[in-house]
Formats: structure tokens, C-alpha cells, sequence
């Protein structure tokens, strides 16, 4: 297996194996499996259900009203309870794992989806597992249907992940719903989502989770337009990350429509630019001609006021808009160190995001 970065997202009715409480056996079977994918090389990430099912099991499943905050405050007991099972099991393996709380509003925001980027990147550079959940607690509408499935195609997408795999108590996507249809049949590939790929998913769902296929579509949809492949399958089926990892044909595999840049700088041309900054002549023709990335040294001015992760239009010397891209640094810290040298950013501002005002990855040219 060529080394990957993989999403894994784990359901609450294949954490509990379709009981009440959470599946200690079944849990460690997946950790185990994740270990080893980390043991060859791969990057792993977790984003896991099963918060608010750990804390029925912890007060002794209490008769609670189904509103929003019971099940936050389920959530709140059960996410440290959960947490600490996870961390016991990769123990085991030696692996350090780290949570990660996060709302779709920090996936959408442009800084604060920059830091939770850069923290998961880091802590895989650590060979620490992150393991993300929402944020149920604060979450409002999010708490709703299926965010985590949703939650984990963001993630994929945030970290340029080469595959997502969603586990589930279904086999996949069927021609039609096969606990009532008994000549409904798998669909092991799909090239594109479009209409009827939601129409097929309509109503096949479990209730131990917040989630039904219909999400794991939605989910697949938005990770595939990122360029990552995703793949829905059970949870109950034997080395299943481990297979779908390797290749082998296991659930619905829903195949990327396009690579990570390409789907990057296709959102840069349509993304609503923020700011403005201006280049020297050199800067203008490394950025044009070598595909650089663009240092603070060649900016000689910054218009407007914009935060870290704006996307930014860059002009050259006649005013002539030539790129667009998202900025590492806001208008005020370009201020301070625009026409300096990358060494000097940690001394003027007295930390750094990097030497990089706007990573070429990170930028299409207008020209």
C-alpha cells in the first residue's frame, strides 16, 4: 500500500454493535486496525460518534425529553467518558491519540479552519491520532442529523486526505432499502453523485445514530468534489479499514472528480476576494513564470483590512490583477513585515505562520 492520509468515521451503531451501550471489543477491534494502518506509514484520523450514547451508559440511560439540550448535556458526560476509552485501547498499541472538538462554523470560518488544519497537521507530523468530534455542547443546528458524517468529509477535505472511510451498520449504498427490499442489491461504484444517487439513499438509516445514508451521500458528495475517494461500508465486516485501505472492493466506493488542487483553485476563482495586496516586478515574474510561492519581500503595499485565511487578489506594478490566493497572515502583521526577508518574521511579529505570505498550493494565477 502506497502511504496515505485517511479519514476514518466510525457511527454510533458500529461503536455500540447495535446495543445500547458502547462495544469495548468491537472499539478495539477497529483501534487495532487503525494502529496497524499507522504502523505502515499511513496518517490516520478518527471522527467519532458515539459522545451522547457514552453518556446514557454513564448515568444509567436516564428517560430524558429529545431536545437539544439533553442531548448536550449528554454529549458533556459522555465526550471525557468516551475520550478516555479511546485513549486506554490505542494505549495498548502505544499510540498517543488527541481530541479534537470542532462545529462546522470552525470548518467554514477561513482562521479558525487555518488553526484547525495546522493543529491536526501537526499533531500527525507527531504521529499523534486525532480523534474529532462535534462540538455538541455548543452547537445549535449542528447537533442535528448526521453531522458527523458531514463533519468528516470537512475534515477530509481541510486536510487533503487521500481517502474517507464511513462506517456504518449498512454494506453500502443498495439499489433500494435492503431491510425491506429483499432484491435490492449493493452498488459497489459510483462515478458522480447526482440526483438520483440522493433519491436511491432516501430513508435508509439507523436509529441508534443521528445519522442515515442520505448523510453519508451528502457527506460523500462533498468529499469527492475535494478529491477525496470515499468509501461507505459496514462496520461489522472483518479488517475493514484495513481492506478498503488496501484497495479491495468492500461497500460503495465513490470515486474524487478531481484532484485536490484542481478543486482548491476552482473555489480560489469563484471565492470573493478581501483584501488586496501589491508586488514588486521580481515577485510579479517568479510568481508568473517559476510558480513560486509569493514571501513577504515582494510586497510593497496592502490595501484594505482582512484576517488570516482571506483570499486575497495580488496585483503587480501596473495594477494588473495576476493571482489569487489565501493569505497566511492578516493585514496588520503584513503591514509590520511586508518588503522583509522570511527570516525576519518571527523577530518583527514574534511568532510566524510560516515563511510563505501565500503558499503556491494555496494560489491561482489570473494570467
Amino acid at each position: 500500500m502506497d502511504h496515505q492520509r485517511i479519514v476514518v468515521k466510525l457511527g454510533t451503531s458500529t461503536l455500540t454493535n447495535g446495543t445500547s451501550r458502547l462495544n469495548r471489543q468491537r472499539m478495539l477491534e477497529i483501534v487495532q486496525q487503525l494502529a496497524f494502518l499507522q504502523q505502515q506509514g499511513h496518517e490516520v484520523i478518527m471522527v467519532s460518534s458515539g459522545a451522547q450514547a457514552a453518556g446514557r451508559e454513564r448515568l444509567a440511560y436516564p428517560d430524558l425529553a429529545r431536545s437539544v439540550p439533553a442531548k448536550q448535556m449528554l454529549s458533556a458526560v459522555g465526550q471525557g467518558r468516551l475520550m478516555h476509552i479511546y485513549s486506554e485501547l490505542f494505549d495498548i498499541f502505544g499510540i498517543v491519540v488527541a481530541q479534537v472538538l470542532l462545529i462546522r462554523d470552525d470548518l467554514s470560518n477561513r482562521t479558525r479552519y487555518l488553526n484547525a488544519r495546522d493543529t491536526m497537521l501537526t499533531l500527525l507530523d507527531q504521529k499523534i491520532i486525532p480523534i474529532v468530534n462535534e462540538n455538541d455542547t455548543v452547537a445549535t443546528n449542528e447537533i442535528r442529523v448526521g453531522d458527523n458524517d458531514n463533519l468528516s468529509a470537512m475534515v477530509a477535505s481541510a486536510l487533503e486526505a487521500d481517502l474517507l472511510i464511513i462506517l456504518t451498520d449498512q454494506k453500502g449504498l443498495f439499489t433500494a432499502d435492503p431491510r425491506h427490499d429483499e432484491n435490492a442489491e449493493l452498488i459497489q461504484q459510483v462515478a458522480r453523485i447526482n440526483q438520483e444517487t440522493y433519491q436511491i439513499a432516501g430513508g435508509v438509516g439507523s436509529k441508534l445514530g443521528t445519522g442515515g445514508m442520505i448523510t453519508k451521500i451528502e457527506a460523500a458528495h462533498t468529499a469527492t468534489r475535494s478529491g477525496v475517494t470515499t468509501v461507505v461500508a459496514s462496520g461489522t465486516e472483518p479488517s475493514v479499514v484495513i481492506r478498503v485501505a488496501s484497495g479491495e472492493s468492500i461497500g460503495t466506493r465513490f470515486e474524487a472528480v478531481g484532484t485536490h488542487l484542481e478543486s482548491r483553485k476552482r473555489w480560489l476563482l469563484t471565492d470573493r476576494v478581501q483584501g488586496t495586496i501589491h508586488v514588486d516586478a521580481g515577485a510579479a515574474r517568479v510568481l508568473l513564470q517559476d510558480g513560486a510561492s509569493l514571501l513577504p519581500v515582494g510586497i510593497t503595499k496592502v490595501d484594505s483590512f482582512f484576517e488570516r485565511g482571506a483570499t486575497l487578489a495580488v496585483l503587480d506594478p501596473n495594477n494588473q490583477e495576476i493571482a489569487h490566493g489565501l493569505c497566511n497572515y492578516t493585514s496588520d502583521e503584513l503591514e509590520k513585515i511586508r518588503g522583509k526577508k522570511s527570516t525576519q518574521i518571527h523577530e518583527i511579529l514574534g511568532y510566524s505562520y510560516g515563511d510563505y505570505v501565500i503558499h503556491r498550493n494555496n494560489m491561482v494565477l489570473m494570467v
